[in-house]
């Protein structure tokens, strides 16, 4: 995270900072073009204070900007406007996720900037010289990332559906039984902080370069709107992908995974996709659409099936 550090002092905060935190105002050398003043913050770059005031912004504003950018390139392109004909698919529901997302990020951002500002102080094993570990380790990392990652979110996803948690902090995102791009970070503020630990607990564990470091959490925050969009690619059972996570929210105990089934299948939670995820004309059938809506009010509230 040092180097949007970095790039945000250079480009706008060093000048922000010195204009609403002066120290002095110094006269410099006079040049050809007449004595230039220089503006100068007490709050160093190093300042902790103005560290995590920085970091708040800028997780803020890529929290605001990936949501809303990606999430509506995937509703022109991608999502299929037929699912809001689901009988599942609530009134306003749109609205309603961009509203729980949006409340949300301020809250998910400040309980996230003190991992970023660790690493920017140096607590953690990010680095940034490509051949202090070499080339292929800096390949094996990704993959260390993503088998990592995608082992703790399964457990926390399948913690946050005990009975005692669900109805606090994961219940708020299972209300969109048919997801668009907009649910796909429309969770409890605390629910989708929890997911996101193992992110920042792996580079306090593991070395990884900075630069692939920013360029997986791109990537997860993608992955996260991808696999809500509706558009069933992957038939496969290695990946989990869209159709995995929409029988996830239809059914609410099966495919917790993030990236892979690998855990789904070792904790006995995985359930393939059928051929009306993937055959167009039965994706939209309504009597399919009526069977799933039934099945889906055979849960209570807790996501429990409801005793005959």
């Amino acid at each position: 995270m040092d180097i949007a550090l970095d790039f945000a002092d250079e480009y706008i905060f060093d000048d922000l900072y010195a204009r609403f935190f002066p120290l002095v105002q110094a006269n410099s050398l006079s040049g050809t073009n007449g004595t230039q003043i220089l503006h100068v913050s007490y709050l160093s770059r190093d300042n902790i204070y103005r560290q995590f005031i920085s970091l708040f912004i800028i997780t803020m504003f890529f929290a605001y900007f990936f949501y809303f950018f990606f999430s509506t390139l995937s509703y022109i392109f991608v999502f299929d406007k037929e699912l809001m004909k689901h009988p599942k698919f609530l009134k306003n529901q749109i609205a309603k996720e961009i509203k729980l997302s949006a409340f949300g990020f301020p809250i998910t951002s400040i309980v996230t900037v003190p991992w970023f500002l660790g690493e920017v102080r140096g607590y953690s094993a990010l680095y940034d010289d490509i051949n202090q570990y070499g080339l292929l380790y800096a390949v094996v990392s990704i993959f260390g990332f993503l088998f990592f990652t995608d082992m703790c979110i399964y457990w926390i996803h399948r913690w946050l559906h005990h009975p005692l948690i669900y109805k606090h902090l994961h219940k708020a995102h299972h209300r969109w039984i048919i997801p668009t791009p907009f649910s796909s970070h429309a969770f409890h503020p605390l629910d989708g902080y929890l997911q996101s630990v193992p992110y920042h607990i792996f580079v306090y564990l593991f070395p990884l370069h900075k630069f692939l470091y920013i360029s997986l959490f791109i990537f997860v925050n993608l992955w996260t709107i991808m696999i809500h969009d509706g558009e069933f690619l992957s038939t496969g059972t290695f990946v989990n992908g869209a159709a995995h996570h929409v029988l996830h929210h239809l059914y609410f105990n099966y495919n917790y995974g993030q990236y892979f089934t690998i855990w789904d299948k070792i904790g006995g939670s995985y359930r393939k996709p059928g051929v009306e995820q993937f055959d167009i004309k039965k994706k939209k059938d309504q009597n399919i659409w009526e069977k799933q809506a039934t099945e889906v009010d055979s849960f209570d509230e807790n996501g429990k099936e409801k005793k005959a």
